[in-house]
């Protein structure tokens, strides 16, 4: 018995090897290294042939368990539709995830073909307008998916009221004047959106932020890491784009015109979704609050120590965009 329970352990790459063995039918012997821990647990996988892979190990989250069977079900669902994906390579006996034991509990895994091309440019108006292009996309071949059994709703519940209590419940945010400037910048964005009568609701990628694609030869932004997503607000899907150019200092709003521009190209967005895409990047920035929030424990206080102070940011994106509803 352990005098100390983890509450997140990291695999000996060796264990990551041979748990894919195990389970995927790969020319062996097969290499891995990790690209990235935290969120979530990445490796890039290289077999016997050259072939590279992608495996996600999912992390434990506050939010619930990865939803991996509705994620890699719609994700299979968009590469039979055509759409850029990184699609889920299916185990040895068929299923597109699989899973093990941790010392902290069950993990889910998920391997993916690796992606050609190149990260997008933060600033590359181009990109940017694949990025929207590929996202309209994705929400045209949604409409023909069905999200039953999907783990997330992207409701404001998930968005916004759920990482408000998870915030508060970390005792990050000390100042009670933040408090209460947080409790009321979310009420009243939650009213706000609550007001729009005809928002539209799609299968959301969740996390389209721009860097979640890669640039392919053909100028197409390939699209991966879709496990933030489920059924939810269209204008969500789209305000997290916005929320990147605008975010922690950046003032890259051409790149959100851009973006709008490459998803007009494929379909309309209507009024009300494009006004209400401007609220939800207050609901966006609550949410990514909470996820790092929940994680305190784990990464430490240091780490997610800026939360305490995105009031004003909040504050200041309301005032600007919003000042004469506020009056």
């Amino acid at each position: 018995m352990l005098d100390f329970e983890p509450r997140y352990s990291t695999p000996q790459i060796e264990a990551i090897e041979k748990f894919i063995d195990k389970n995927y039918a790969l020319p062996g012997p097969i290499s891995c290294r990790m690209l990235q821990r935290g969120l979530n647990d990445v490796y890039l996988v290289v077999g016997s042939n050259g072939e590279r892979y992608v495996f996600r190990l999912s992390h434990r989250r506050a939010r619930g368990p990865a939803g991996v069977k509705a994620e890699t079900d719609f994700l299979t669902h968009l590469s039979q539709s055509g759409v850029p994906v990184a699609a889920p390579i299916p185990t040895r006996d068929g299923t597109l995830f699989t899973g093990g034991y941790a010392p902290e509990g069950w993990r889910e895994g998920v391997l993916f073909q690796a992606l050609d091309g190149r990260e997008p440019q933060a600033t590359g108006a181009r990109d940017a307008w694949a990025n929207g292009k590929t996202l309209a996309l994705m929400h045209n071949a949604a409409e023909t998916f069905s999200s039953h059994g999907a783990v997330y709703r992207l409701d404001l519940e998930h968005l916004l009221h759920r990482p408000l209590a998870r915030i508060f419940d970390s005792g990050i945010v000390e100042h009670a004047e933040s408090r209460r400037d947080l409790e009321s910048i979310a009420a009243r964005t939650g009213k706000a959106i609550e007001a729009f009568p005809n928002l539209s609701w799609t299968y959301c990628h969740g996390d389209c932020h721009g860097f979640n694609s890669r640039i392919n030869d053909a100028g197409e932004a390939v699209f991966f890491d879709f496990d933030d997503g489920g059924p939810g607000y269209l204008a969500y899907d789209l305000s997290v784009s916005l929320w990147a150019k605008v975010s922690f200092g950046r003032k890259l709003t051409a790149m959100w015109d851009a973006f709008i521009e490459g998803y007009r190209a494929v379909r309309p967005i209507s009024p009300d979704d494009f006004e209400a895409a401007h609220r939800f990047v207050i609901v966006r920035h609550f949410w990514l609050m909470g996820e790092y929030a929940s994680r305190a424990q784990e990464w430490g206080s240091n780490t997610v120590g800026w939360v305490a102070t995105e009031a004003n940011f909040l504050k200041t994106w309301e005032t600007e965009q919003f000042v004469d509803r506020l009056l």
